[in-house]
């Protein structure tokens, strides 16, 4: 190995080592049989297997697939509709671009008092759909620069190859643009995806009261207030698990399409 590389590898390491140790910590302990965090007495999978019998998670676990599957979708479209049409501006718009991207760089403390605050003046009852119109806004703007990272090396003269045969518009759109851009619009859905299911302080306060909206960040919060448990090792391990998943495909899908 040269010398010089000696140094890079070693603060890689480190810095690799300050982010995911502390996650290696979790997931190895929510297999330990005894659930101490001091004390390995043993490996065990029961902590997992209890929290098929837990009610309340698997109520969570199923509002967040269903918020998460329907902002997913909804997102998906809209932003893909957001990309095309911020690609096909021919004067380009500082503004614009500010306004579609904000929401990512908003703290998500401020983006969630505003659609508290939104949903109250309109005397909407917060439920699990306000938590998916929350997450669309949110998700929104990560598959719109996913797509529009696809636009920028498309090919225009198919298209209009396309519209010269006699092609629709939206025969156009679904033979010739959907197919070139759909790796990154599954990338773009798999991101948005994986954010929703780890998003809490949004769906936090867009929640409202009853446990018919209660997502799995929210039931973890609920439960590690008292303590951390076995059973919350055992349901972040699975999360992260999901989430990690979903992301590597996402960037997969993503790099291939970069090619």
């Amino acid at each position: 190995m040269p010398q010089s590389r000696l140094p890079s590898r070693i603060v890689l390491l480190v810095v690799f080592g300050f982010l995911y140790l502390p996650i290696a910590v979790l997931v190895l302990l929510s297999f330990n049989e005894s659930g101490l965090p001091t004390s390995w007495s043993g490996f065990s999978t029961k902590w997992y297997g209890s929290l098929l019998a837990n009610a309340s998670i698997l109520g969570a676990a199923w509002n967040t697939l269903i918020v998460a599957v329907c902002a997913t979708a909804i997102s998906t479209v809209l932003g893909t509709m957001l990309a095309m049409g911020m690609e096909q501006r021919r004067r380009k718009s500082t503004g614009i671009e500010a306004l579609a991207f904000a929401p990512m760089v908003i703290p998500d403390i401020v983006l969630a008092v505003a659609l508290l605050s939104f949903f109250s003046l309109l005397n909407i009852t917060l439920g699990l759909h306000t938590i998916v119109i929350s997450h669309v806004i949110f998700d929104l703007a990560f598959v719109c620069s996913v797509v529009r990272a696809r636009l920028k090396n498309f090919d225009n003269s198919i298209v209009e190859a396309s519209r010269d045969l006699g092609a629709s518009a939206w025969t156009t759109f679904w033979r010739v643009t959907l197919p070139v851009i759909l790796p990154a619009v599954i990338a773009g859905a798999l991101l948005a995806f994986t954010l929703s299911v780890d998003e809490f302080i949004i769906a936090f306060f867009t929640a409202g009261a009853g446990r018919s909206s209660i997502t799995l960040p929210i039931q973890i919060y609920s439960m590690i207030r008292f303590g951390i448990t076995p059973e919350v090792n055992a349901l972040a391990t699975i999360v992260m698990g999901v989430s990690a998943t979903a992301l590597l495909i996402s960037q997969w899908l993503n790099k291939e399409q970069m090619q």
